[in-house]
């Protein structure tokens, strides 16, 4: 058992320094215990640090607050899907956030989601080697670490490539390749970046497969995240008479989503005994909590009363007061542009819709099938939900209305 010394030592001094925690240290005993069961006497000196932040040096900007809310999440009983996977650590996109450009939001997305793949490379590849690495149960067999390897590699290569961090498309053998990918990724990683990976990384359980579902689950978070940001620039895009704008970044956003495909190729590696051996304790972390899932379906259109007023929307209670209180869907701003006469030049707006909704339909549609695989057609989700059945019945529902307008109507004419 790795002992808690550094803790306590950092803990103790007069008047300690954020910029000093032993986050190491504690990572470390969190990843060799999982967080589930974690000893006590971490919890309590983690606790103890929670009480004495009000005199740490430099706590305003560490993000040691952000770790002991996901570290101790358990412990105080608020452990959700957004503290399992560390969500208040990551530079996701957010649309009360600071103004960017489209352009930058995308570098920020694609930075985290080749850093988040090739820690997955990384670990895989630690592992197949005999070096000493966590979560040590249930190692996969050489063969489908490659298999892993060569997904990751296809599903972060888009980004790698908008981010210039790779000129041409590395050939040759899996794990030659990855070595210069992580050689690339390495090179341009800040130390700010490092320690977001290092902190972003707490396991329930000791299973090695984890390591894998919580990067993934984090990936994907990180697109959506964008996508909720694009689709909020596109209605007032769309607002203020510019549909050739918002056709142009919808279209982008469709390509994003489609560029994800690969996850669930990776993710479809998951170990089906490893799942269930770790899945008991995320009990109360479920994906129906996504915010930004969330975010997604409703900028497109209002969800109905009903789906308004399931666990679906009650698991994201922010997200659903700001439908309440009228945020608005493309829809909406395509409903509003009818009436002020203000169709000319939506035809490609149309085109652009009918795009992402068959890529997030594609999206739906692997999900589900990926979930029955691991949890059988009937069998309940984590956090009490409803598993599967749930899946099955939003898999079809549509993307956008926009279609049931005279607009609509009038789109698909000009196409």
């Amino acid at each position: 058992m790795t002992s808690p010394e550094p803790l306590q030592r950092w803990l103790f001094q007069r008047r300690p320094a954020a910029a000093q925690f032993p986050y190491a240290a504690v990572v470390d005993a969190y990843q060799r215990h999982g967080k589930h069961l974690i000893p006590d006497q971490w919890t309590e000196l983690l606790t103890a640090t929670r009480n004495r932040l009000p005199e740490v040096r430099g706590i305003r900007h560490s993000p040691l607050a952000a770790f002991l809310t996901n570290a101790l999440d358990k412990t105080d009983g608020r452990y959700d899907y957004r503290t399992y996977l560390s969500l208040n650590l990551l530079p996701l996109a957010a649309i009360d956030g600071a103004p960017a450009s489209a352009a930058r939001l995308l570098a920020r997305r694609d930075r985290l989601h080749v850093q988040l793949l090739t820690d997955v490379i990384r670990f895989e590849l630690r592992a197949i080697d005999g070096a000493t690495a966590p979560l040590p149960q249930l190692r996969p067999e050489s063969r489908l670490v490659t298999k892993r390897i060569r997904h990751a590699l296809r599903a972060a290569q888009p980004a790698l490539h908008r981010l210039r961090l790779i000129e041409e498309t590395p050939y040759g053998d899996h794990r030659e390749v990855a070595q210069k990918v992580l050689a690339a990724v390495d090179l341009d990683l800040a130390t700010e970046e490092q320690l977001v990976l290092t902190l972003s990384m707490l396991p329930v359980w000791t299973v090695h497969d984890e390591w894998m579902f919580i990067r993934i689950l984090q990936t994907f978070e990180a697109t959506f995240a964008l996508l909720a940001v694009d689709l909020h620039a596109i209605i007032a895009a769309v607002d203020a008479g510019r549909p050739q704008q918002a056709a142009a970044r919808l279209s982008a956003a469709a390509t994003l989503l489609r560029e994800s495909a690969p996850l669930w190729s990776l993710m479809a590696t998951l170990q089906p005994e490893a799942f269930q051996r770790f899945r008991p304790y995320t009990e109360g972390a479920s994906a129906i909590q996504s915010r930004n899932y969330k975010l997604v379906e409703a900028l497109c259109r209002r969800p109905s009363a009903d789906r308004l007023d399931s666990s679906a929307y009650l698991s994201v209670p922010e997200v659903r007061d700001r439908i309440i209180d009228g945020q608005p869907g493309l829809d909406d701003a395509l409903a509003a542009a009818q009436y002020c006469n203000r169709t000319a030049g939506t035809s490609a707006l149309a085109v652009a819709m009918k795009e992402f909704a068959g890529a997030l339909h594609q999206w739906r549609h692997t999900h589900y099938r990926l979930a029955v695989r691991m949890l059988g057609s009937g069998e309940a989700g984590t956090g009490y939900t409803e598993g599967t059945p749930y899946l099955a019945r939003i898999r079809d529902q549509p993307i956008f209305e926009a279609r049931c307008h005279p607009l609509a109507k009038g789109m698909a004419m000009e196409n």
